[in-house]
């Protein structure tokens, strides 16, 4: 039986007389998105019609789900709100804090030792507030959801961007900062701006070496980084209800990757398919009695032009594998065109490790495609020629392919299985000679490979493909290699081809594991104790941030005009930074140091002001704290790309920015900045970025009428005297304007906790 069956099927049992209200409103059919966005309202049944990219809406989600790593100041927000309970189905899940490097065994030994602390504090809080608790070793927070939590028509938030995994349940899964969960846990409505729509219509059928992540990788170069960004994007046509339920979330997994707010696929037999074969056969029967509603309406999908802001599509039978990369997510290449475009780029062919599994390639079907290649190498007499590593989504999938033989397949060509945990895809891999920096290459089925993501090296070229093209490539050790024409040496010297993978989308005898790692909350919490050491170097307790003082900020410095691509990882590197997200202090150590400095092209390397010296960014910072001195930081497009991790906004608050002025912002970054009581700006003007000088002092001269739709004049004062007037936009709405007085908007909760 499912968790939370009865908040299910409430939901099922007020979702038809929302939507129908809502089609009445809108007065046309309905997409699968509309109708769980106007099922979800804060205030019930619709009494209006939204616009798209306009309307912010209040929200009422079923559920949330945290990480460790920003479950941490998630829950240290939590407490600090002053509730004795979570007001909606919670979960934490303990995947980021375990580093891969031996194996899963050693692995999870010495995570357990290291992040004791960590965990213990997650385990208490959860206990303490009626919170699901699933702990290291019980897999991957977006894979553990898709077993357990996920049902089609539902909307549930995640702080992590990757929380639309749960879109291959037919769900609205949205990842959000912190500060979102916290509204959320507190019973408080969640807050979104309409999104706008983009419908992809899937014809044709997958066969062959093209695999579901193919889709998304094709869809990735299409859109680019940001072109899903304020939109969500729902899949739609015969291929779509051709592929499984786990190829779904494979698809909608890596939507974030192009800035989308989420992605989704309507209900269909795939997911009817999975829920029984999780044990959720009581889901399955809820949403069948409800299935016209948990999907879009005939007449959209028969003239998708008519409902969506842009209609792409795709037709299944003819596309390719693709491989991309490296440095970006969205450089797509078809595996035909690969050797051409690596000799064009110089790119090393020889491949280091291929890397398959994660949150977003490690089904069932993914392990036992990429299973049946690795076979192969025995039959045919072959040699793996790099390093393959795999790495299970959750305990459920690790004991089922353990009792199914794949584990063995892989061990026989010398695989290395890692911990059920995020492991290479967050940057946590101790890779042996990475430090060295050598130039390499690698492939692996994840979804991020920006520089010094998986290994920490800026050298490590990272190309993104299927679980099954990884898996071939790894064979063969060549980034040129084609399984589709391309014959292979064997050990005996034989030209040999590799067969098409083959694989069961489901266990034919069901999932299994002895123990999945789950931890049910007390039921009544109010005595269990959560206790932070005020020396701790991992954990603290938080302090309220400053309210604005209702004053122009004037004399602000500049800190960094950061340029180019410049990634929430950039903003707050992950990797070994990791073990401070419970400590804001700490961690802040790391704040924008690998943003890249416009004025000398050094990461970690600003002008101090104050002495004329250049510095790392968080030690600048810290001295303009110490004096009092607000400062500005400058970006450009898409400042903000990537993880929903909010220390990347809360780390700058705390130092003292009072501002980030760019060209754009993704989407989740700007919703951060603003919770946290930053102001988050655009150029009215992009070109203006070019007049931005190293020795600049700010004023804004209208801050003090701050307002909707009203933008804010800066004054730009250079070095030698003369000023440039910049115009700078905003999204704020009056709640926001109030979260930017308050000091943040977890200081109005607190509040209205107190009152």
């Amino acid at each position: 039986m499912a968790f939370d069956i009865e908040m299910i099927k409430k939901a099922y049992g007020t979702m038809a007389e929302r939507v129908d209200k809502a089609r009445e409103l809108v007065g046309r059919p309905l997409t699968l998105s509309e109708k769980i966005l106007y099922a979800h309202l804060w205030e019930g049944n619709p009494t209006q019609a939204f616009t798209r990219g306009k309307d912010y809406v209040d929200f009422a989600p079923d559920r949330v789900a945290c990480q460790d790593a920003t479950a941490q100041m998630a829950l240290l927000q939590f407490m600090h709100a002053g509730k004795p309970k979570v007001a909606v189905p919670t979960t934490v899940h303990c995947d980021h804090l375990i580093q891969a490097k031996v194996d899963a065994a050693t692995d999870l030994a010495r995570a357990k030792t290291q992040s004791n602390e960590v965990f213990d504090f997650l385990s208490s809080v959860s206990d303490k507030y009626g919170i699901g608790f699933w702990g290291p070793g019980a897999g991957i927070i977006h894979q553990v959801v898709l077993e357990n939590y996920a049902f089609p028509g539902g909307m549930m938030i995640g702080t992590d961007s990757h929380t639309v995994n749960a879109g291959g349940l037919g769900m609205l899964a949205i990842g959000v900062g912190g500060a979102d969960a916290v509204d959320v846990m507190s019973g408080m409505a969640w807050e979104l701006k309409f999104p706008k729509l983009i419908g992809i219509k899937l014809t044709g059928k997958l066969s062959g070496w093209t695999a579901p992540k193919d889709v998304i990788l094709k869809v990735a170069g299409i859109l680019t980084v940001k072109g899903g960004t304020g939109a969500i994007v729902e899949y739609f046509g015969e291929g779509a209800t051709s592929m499984s339920c786990t190829g779904k979330g494979t698809i909608c997994n890596m939507g974030a990757e192009i800035g989308a707010t989420t992605s989704t696929f309507g209900y269909d037999d795939s997911m009817r398919r999975y829920l029984k074969s999780t044990n959720r056969a009581d889901v399955a029967d809820a949403a069948d009695q409800v299935a016209a509603y948990l999907t879009g309406d005939d007449e959209v999908y028969a003239n998708p032009e008519q409902y969506f802001d842009q209609v792409i599509e795709i037709n299944l039978s003819e596309l390719e594998p693709h491989l991309n990369g490296p440095f970006t997510p969205d450089l797509a290449t078809p595996i035909s065109k690969m050797k051409e475009e690596a000799a064009k780029n110089n790119w090393p062919l020889q491949i280091q490790v291929g890397l398959i599994g994660s949150c977003t390639n490690s089904s069932y079907e993914d392990i036992s495609r990429a299973a049946s290649l690795a076979k192969q190498v025995a039959d045919k007499n072959l040699k793996t020629k790099a390093e393959f590593t795999i790495t299970p989504g959750s305990e459920v999938v690790r004991y089922t392919i353990e009792r199914d033989g794949f584990i063995d397949t892989f061990n026989k060509i010398g695989a290395t299985v890692f911990a059920n945990a995020c492991g290479p895809c967050i940057g946590m891999w101790d890779r042996e000679g990475a430090e060295k920096e050598e130039r390499n290459t690698i492939v692996h089925s994840f979804n991020r490979n920006f520089s010094k993501r998986a290994d920490g090296n800026p050298n490590t070229l990272a190309f993104v493909g299927s679980p099954e093209l990884v898996t071939a490539l790894a064979i063969a050790g060549d980034l040129s290699f084609n399984p589709l024409t391309d014959k292979l040496i064997n050990e005996d010297g034989e030209e040999v081809m590799l067969d098409e993978p083959t694989g069961n989308e489901l266990p034919p005898r069901g999932f299994d594991a002895e123990d999945p790692g789950f931890q049910a909350p007390s039921a009544d919490g109010s005595g269990v104790q959560v206790v932070v050491s005020p020396t701790s170097e991992r954990l603290q307790l938080l302090a309220p941030f400053e309210p604005w003082d209702g004053k122009n900020i004037t004399g602000a410095k500049l800190l960094i005009k950061a340029f180019g691509k410049c990634t929430t990882d950039h903003i707050s590197m992950a990797g070994p930074w990791l073990r401070f997200r419970g400590h804001l202090d700490n961690i802040s150590n790391n704040m924008l140091i690998g943003a890249i400095n416009a004025f000398n092209q050094k990461a970690n390397s600003v002008k101090n002001q104050l002495t004329g010296k250049y510095d790392a960014v968080p030690a600048v910072q810290r001295e303009y704290k110490a004096a009092g001195i607000p400062t500005v930081v400058v970006g450009d497009h898409n400042y903000g790309e990537g993880s929903s991790r909010e220390h990347a906004a809360m780390e700058p608050r705390h130092l003292g920015v009072k501002a980030v002025l760019v060209k754009s912002f993704a989407r989740i970054h700007e919703t951060n900045l603003k919770k946290q009581g930053l102001l988050g700006l655009t150029f009215a003007n992009e070109s203006d970025y070019d007049l931005i000088q190293e020795d600049d002092t700010i004023n804004f001269t209208d801050l003090t009428e701050f307002a909707v739709g009203k933008p804010l004049t800066l004054e730009f004062i250079h070095a030698d005297g003369t000023k440039d007037i910049v115009m700078a936009n905003h999204t704020y709405n009056e709640g926001q304007i109030g979260w930017f007085k308050a000091g943040s908007a977890l200081n109005l909760i607190a509040a209205a906790g107190n009152a």
